[in-house]
């Protein structure tokens, strides 16, 4: 059977079962190039009795842009850092930073291994956090987890509160 007689099917089999009550399918795309069959699959799933058909769900990071005074990251992994500092939002929270209102303050506590630490790109992504106007609540020296000793650990507990209840105080 040709491709498009298969999928063009597939449109046809979703409306020969119906489900009893009503039902929502979420849809999770990833960057394979099979996403191009995406209005298709969509289109398809569309016709079926009962799906959701309108959009009237809240958008949650948009939400919790609007509900937060102030976003605090911590820990902030590498990992994170590196995805905020370059503009990539691929979860939740990347995607709350990219949306957060830049009026409304933004503290973050680097966290991870000294060697990850002292790693030059580190220095640099930090610093493009500082130019969007963001609050580093600098990491402290201390023996890791991992074992190793150096610079990575999160600050402290009451260090972050007393930072995140004064930038409260002046907002």
């Amino acid at each position: 059977m040709e491709p498009e007689a298969a999928e063009q099917r597939a449109g046809v089999s979703a409306r020969e079962s119906v489900p009893s009550k009503r039902f929502h399918v979420l849809v999770g795309v990833t960057g394979s190039v099979a996403a191009l069959k995406l209005p298709l699959l969509l289109s398809s799933l569309l016709e079926i009795a009962g799906a959701w058909k309108q959009r009237t769900d809240p958008v949650l990071h948009i939400e919790l842009r609007r509900w937060a005074d102030l976003l605090l990251m911590a820990p902030l992994d590498a990992n994170t850092l590196a995805k905020i500092s370059s503009g990539i939002c691929d979860n939740l929270l990347t995607c709350v930073v990219r949306a957060w209102d830049l009026r409304r303050p933004v503290l973050f506590c680097p966290a991870m291994n000294t060697a990850m630490w002292e790693h030059p790109i580190t220095a640099q992504q930090v610093a493009k956090l500082k130019e969007f106007g963001y609050t580093e609540i600098p990491c402290i020296q201390k023996r890791l987890v991992c074992g190793d000793e150096g610079y990575g650990a999160m600050a402290e507990v009451w260090t972050i509160v007393e930072k995140v209840k004064e930038v409260l105080e002046r907002s």
